[in-house]
């Protein structure tokens, strides 16, 4: 799934979070340049509508991403929440779920 967007959101707070589980941000901008699989997060979206993103970088590793979208002077952002390398086991199921895009 592509999503239309003008850029991303980043500040101190969520940047630092993202880095924690060593994904790099520029990781997680160039996910969005690559087939993703894109989910509602439906548990915590109480505040505002967050998604979840699972997708590959360009060295291959597969990331788990939690988003939201903003919308800041008449521009649409992503702003990343959190962000993961994903388990072996959480590799395999979501590659035989989505063959289509595992390659």
């Amino acid at each position: 799934m592509k999503l239309a967007f003008d850029g991303f959101d980043w500040d101190e707070g969520n940047a630092a979070k993202c880095r924690r589980h060593g994904v790099s941000l520029e990781e997680i901008e160039a996910l969005f340049d690559s087939p993703l699989m894109i989910l509602p997060d439906e548990a915590h979206s109480k505040a505002e509508s967050r998604k979840w993103a699972i997708g590959k970088t360009t060295a291959g590793r597969r990331v788990f991403l939690v988003f939201t979208t903003r919308r800041k002077a008449g521009r649409h952002l992503i702003r990343p929440i959190s962000a993961r390398y994903m388990h072996a086991k959480e590799i395999e199921s979501y590659e035989k779920e989505n063959p289509e895009i595992s390659e």
